[in-house]
């Protein structure tokens, strides 16, 4: 029964991911700016040659028959050819999404550092000067605009005490082979711990960056659901019964508490992605986000659409991994 309401949910996401599509296939178009004259700058080609560049990337058919080409190629496996680098779409993407993931992934272990720990501990103590400045500094964290919080943390870290390096996922300097496209795995499995410390260095900045804001809004829930499970009747009870005191946080409280929490992560994924852009290009990342922004300033429309076809499809598989982790939270909740 679980497999088929996965599978309906999956193919309920189909429209959703389609619709996104459209809308960005035909406001990728309203922006100004036309690619060819952008990808042939300031050489002096001639109108002729223009055109017959226009003709190779289908930009003078009418937008129907563009998007039916590159609705078709889609179906068909073929993500199409970027319009500003010339190379296949589908090698971009496959090159610049593991770096992202990475990044995603220490964030999720920065904010889960910092959140559950402070959030639990402010839960058992409400109301007591602890708990009203870390909920202070939670507020501060939220109210943060990433892109400022990083450059902060670039002046500080980087120019000012020298501890991390402000760009790029790791010295250039250093040799790497490249296995599965992630710099810490593949550091690992070719036991290169020096190659390893650098990339670590590398991605301290960058998560931190989204890490803490991430945090503060992580802590803040994980308090106020813990705030109203602990005055359940169940926790009560098993203080009746003798339980120690960290058993009825943890094994009572804490995972009925995560319900909201987990609701609030599922969400952040969507902020998570759309948030690189921002701290990618400010670290200069080589992951999906940075692509996006810089083909959006080159109207590179076929990588931006796939881009975000790509990050709609994650969003909605995230989604799901929520729904999925309800049910082994709290078996009672159906899909």
């Amino acid at each position: 029964m679980r497999l088929v309401r996965i599978i309906e949910r999956l193919l309920a996401a189909i429209p959703v991911v389609v619709g996104v599509l459209i809308i960005v296939f035909f406001f990728m178009r309203l922006l100004p700016g036309d690619p060819v004259e952008i990808m042939l700058g300031d050489s002096a080609a001639s109108k002729m040659e223009m055109e017959s560049l226009r003709s190779e990337l289908h930009l003078d058919k009418p937008l129907y028959q563009q998007l039916w080409l590159f609705v078709s190629g889609v179906v068909q496996g073929d993500l199409g050819n970027s319009l500003d680098k010339r190379r296949p779409v589908a090698a971009l993407l496959a090159e610049t999404l593991p770096p992202t993931i990475e990044l995603t992934l220490a964030i999720f272990l920065v904010a889960i550092l910092i959140a559950l720990p402070v959030g639990v501990f402010t839960s058992l103590r409400p109301g007591s000067w602890i708990d009203r400045v870390t909920m202070t500094g939670a507020l501060l964290g939220i109210s943060m605009p990433n892109f400022w919080f990083g450059l902060i943390l670039i002046l500080f870290f980087s120019v000012q005490l020298g501890w991390f390096p402000t760009s790029g996922q790791m010295d250039a300097t250093l040799d790497l082979i490249r296995i599965t496209g992630f710099m810490t795995i593949d550091a690992v499995l070719a036991g290169n711990w020096e190659a390893l410390k650098n990339v670590l260095l590398h991605l301290f900045l960058p998560a931190t960056t989204l890490g803490v804001a991430f945090a503060a809004l992580m802590a803040r829930v994980i308090r106020s659901s813990m705030l109203e499970t602990m005055r359940m009747e169940y926790v009560v009870a098993a203080r009746a019964k003798g339980v120690s005191e960290p058993m009825v946080v943890i094994r009572h409280a804490l995972r009925n508490a995560l319900i909201p929490v987990v609701t609030v992560a599922g969400l952040e994924v969507g902020m998570l992605l759309g948030g690189n852009m921002i701290v990618e290009t400010i670290f200069s990342w080589p992951g999906l986000g940075r692509l996006v922004v810089s083909s959006i300033f080159a109207r590179d429309y076929v990588v931006v659409q796939c881009a975000v076809m790509l990050y709609a499809l994650i969003y909605v598989a995230a989604n799901l991994a929520v729904d999925l982790i309800y049910t082994f939270l709290n078996p009672k909740i159906e899909l």
